[in-house]
């Protein structure tokens, strides 16, 4: 594999630069000191913002691309060998990275690589991070996987002493990063396109936990089942547990439910400057009492005083797309939420069950990971009070598998639970005009562009 060397700039080439994470990775790049182009299927904000920071950005894929002959290539997991441009690649020998690959070469770049991984929380983990990070003055450069509004966007490139990053499983891609700090957050069936069974999963966590050196840290939630497998072969030398009290090594106590669904709570870390802190959070749920709490691990480890943590998750009201209120319809609020596996899907609607009559529009992501956890899908929604689905969102897969939402819609329903399905967003629109009221909460929930339904309710308002 190609050796890229932050301290040695060179032309690094992007096929598919257009998306938001490689946008993010070529403008680190670019702010290094190395010359940086790209390719795209399309003109658009992104590849406009890359040009006018003096990156250039080739609409297109054209073997004649790489004509000034790059250093190094970097394409998605979305580009196939018959790419033109990943073919000539080839025939020039020019080295290429995956975007996890360029990732962990950029980890190595910085003194502190703070890696958060978890089938679930990831995206709220990093931003918790991001604001403590932020407001003690550490400078981070940060790659999430949402829109974060303090950083006004999924990147920012700060200092280079700090690197925190999302860490995701699917396709191992997590494996290729270096870290020096971890979270583990969870680890739960999903991506089972990809990986053989949840034993298979839990490998792949051993083996990202066991990148950390000798020096290194730890953040793993006592929640997941038999952590010492997990654990098995980690050399580093710091290993906080965190969760509930009785089996965390950092727990938390007296907590207070508010009327928003948010939790105030005190921290609990024998013989750290942590223990006894009190936190109000501004996103609701347990869930994220836990989220918060692998956040507060690391920074606790960085030595960053406990008024700074508690101020910074105080200013954290969430990410785009993570129970995101976008506005009201009918006198109903509209929230949007990323939840697309059963557990996440539980705590939302957990955090939601005091707030008003839940009418939820689910859509499934993936016909695999649909089948394979049918019933966990059908005990989840369940939690709701009307339940409406919309056509799975196939994403990279074309077998149906014989899945489909009515079967899904159907489970819920012999669980006790309204629940329908429909063929487009257009019908689900007009049965949401029917069935909404005043006080109701009209979630829309998926990893696909079921948020259009909200979006297009919201616009409708001044026109019903």
């Amino acid at each position: 594999m190609f050796d890229l060397d932050l301290s040695t700039p060179v032309h690094a080439h992007f096929i598919g630069i257009g998306g938001i994470s490689m946008s993010g990775l070529a403008v680190i790049l670019k702010d290094r000191g190395f010359k940086v182009s790209g390719s795209d299927r399309a003109a658009g904000e992104v590849t406009n913002r890359l040009e006018a920071q003096g990156i250039r950005v080739y609409i297109g894929n054209d073997p004649k691309n790489l004509e000034d002959r790059p250093d190094v290539v970097i394409a998605t997991a979305a580009i196939h060998p018959d790419n033109p441009e990943y073919a000539r690649a080839k025939e020039l020998n020019i080295p290429i990275l995956t975007r996890a690959e360029l990732l962990g070469s950029i980890m190595e770049g910085y003194e502190t690589s703070i890696g958060v991984a978890g089938t679930h929380g990831k995206t709220t983990t990093t931003s918790m991070l991001t604001y403590i990070l932020m407001e003690a003055g550490k400078d981070p450069t940060v790659s999430v996987g949402g829109m974060l509004g303090l950083i006004g966007g999924n990147i920012r490139v700060g200092g280079e002493k700090v690197f925190l990053t999302e860490a995701c499983e699917y396709t191992n891609s997590f494996l290729s990063f270096k870290p020096t700090m971890e979270v583990i957050l969870n680890v739960e069936a999903d991506h089972l396109d990809f990986f053989k069974d949840i034993d298979d999963i839990r490998n792949s966590f051993n083996r990202f936990a066991r990148l950390l050196p000798e020096g290194g840290t730890l953040a793993i939630s006592s929640a997941i089942r038999n952590p010492g497998e997990i654990l098995k072969g980690v050399t580093c030398k710091t290993v906080l547990t965190f969760g509930e009290k009785g089996c965390s090594d950092i727990y938390y106590e007296n907590e207070t439910l508010r009327k928003d669904g948010c939790y105030d709570f005190t921290v609990r870390a024998k013989g750290c400057a942590i223990d006894g802190m009190r936190v109000s959070l501004n996103v609701p749920g347990v869930h994220n009492i836990l989220n918060s709490l692998g956040a507060i691990a690391i920074a606790g480890a960085l030595e960053i005083s406990p008024d700074v943590i508690s101020a910074s998750l105080s200013h954290f009201f969430g990410t785009e797309r993570r129970f995101q209120l976008k506005g009201t319809y009918k006198g109903a609020k509209v929230i949007d939420d990323y939840a697309h596996h059963p557990q996440e899907i539980t705590a939302t609607l957990s955090a939601a069950k005091n707030m008003g009559r839940i009418v939820l529009i689910f859509q499934p992501h993936t016909y695999s990971r649909t089948k394979a956890l049918f019933n966990d899908f059908a005990s989840s929604l369940s939690a709701a009070d009307e339940v409406i689905l919309a056509p799975i969102y196939a994403a990279r897969e074309t077998d149906t598998l014989g899945m489909d939402s009515k079967l899904l819609a159907g489970a819920v329903s012999a669980l006790g639970t309204n629940a329908v399905g429909f063929d487009s967003f257009s019908e689900i629109k007009e049965h949401i005009k029917k069935i909404a009221r005043p006080g109701d909460l009209i979630i829309t929930m998926g990893a696909g562009d079921v948020y259009k339904i909200g979006e297009d309710l919201i616009n409708d308002t001044d026109k019903d």
